[in-house]
């Protein structure tokens, strides 16, 4: 049987109610979560939107390929319990579904499209979810797609590949959620990101007293090429290949006549603070 403290928690999770109204609410219903869920409801303390203020930082992404068009989603909730659970997985294929056929301009539009499938969800999974991203790619007859995901959903890959080959295409995508390339090649690295890495490269130099009173012109032609061992390695082209560490990914797309013309590489929850609480500890403070 659950304690007093994960009852309390989750009830707060579903209800947003405070924690004491939480207590009071399963002392009176003799820790019935349901009964306790309505006589907050009856009470006007519990707090739908509350929902609203909580971090969605667990999820899943995921990948659909329907002929010559293919989306790649990532949806978030609360917890990674939630996220493993069958609920959770439909909820993502349906958005998945949703965003290929009706083809949105922007995760604005795509909530908006989707907006049911979440309120039905969030009633059902008493979680915060949230549709955080998507991107859709089309293939010509020619072409392939490369579609891969990780650690059960935790990271997904799509790509396409310039030549019709799966094997190939394949193999990249795993590559690519290995590895985390930024770039396809070095010609993609945007100029700001350049100079960015050419300061901090000056910088470094400056302390090297092997460099000190060289030409200046020597000091920017090793500066260059520090900047391009530096940034070469977040470009999918210069990396060992993970299924064959003997050659670079630009080789093997090379003896295979191929080039990566696009690719997508999501990882769950990257770049969203997670909150850290000590929620028994938290609870604990308020019931004493």
């Amino acid at each position: 049987m659950a304690s007093l403290v994960e009852l309390i928690k989750e009830l707060r999770d579903r209800t947003g109610a405070g924690m004491m109204d939480c207590k009071k609410a399963l002392e009176a219903n003799n820790q019935d979560i349901e009964k306790s869920i309505d006589w907050l409801r009856q009470k006007g303390i519990a707090k739908a939107q509350a929902k609203a203020t909580r971090i969605a930082a667990e999820g899943l992404a995921s990948v659909l390929v329907e002929s010559d068009k293919a989306v790649i989603v990532e949806v978030n909730c609360e917890t990674d319990f939630v996220s493993k659970g069958e609920k959770f997985h439909k909820l993502v294929d349906d958005v998945a579904k949703a965003t290929m056929v009706s083809n949105p301009c922007c995760i604005d539009k795509a909530k908006e499209l989707t907006q049911s499938l979440f309120t039905d969800a969030t009633v059902s999974m008493g979680e915060k979810l949230d549709y955080r991203r998507f991107d859709i790619l089309t293939k010509s007859k020619d072409q392939e797609f490369g579609a891969y995901i990780h650690m059960g959903g935790k990271i997904a890959v799509l790509l396409v590949l310039s030549k019709n080959d799966p094997e190939l295409a394949k193999g990249i995508a795993m590559h690519i959620a290995a590895n985390n390339p930024l770039y396809i090649d070095l010609k993609d690295i945007p100029a700001d990101a350049i100079e960015h890495e050419k300061g901090i490269q000056v910088e470094l130099m400056k302390q090297d007293p092997k460099l000190a009173g060289k030409p200046a012109e020597m000091l920017a032609q090793i500066a260059d090429r520090k900047v391009q061992k530096v940034l070469s390695e977040s470009t999918l082209s210069a990396q060992e290949y993970a299924l064959d560490d003997e050659k670079t990914v630009g080789q093997i797309l090379k003896e295979a006549n191929a080039s990566v013309i696009k690719f997508i590489r999501y990882s769950v929850g990257e770049g969203i603070e997670k909150r850290h609480d000590n929620f028994a500890e938290e609870v604990m403070k308020e019931i004493k």
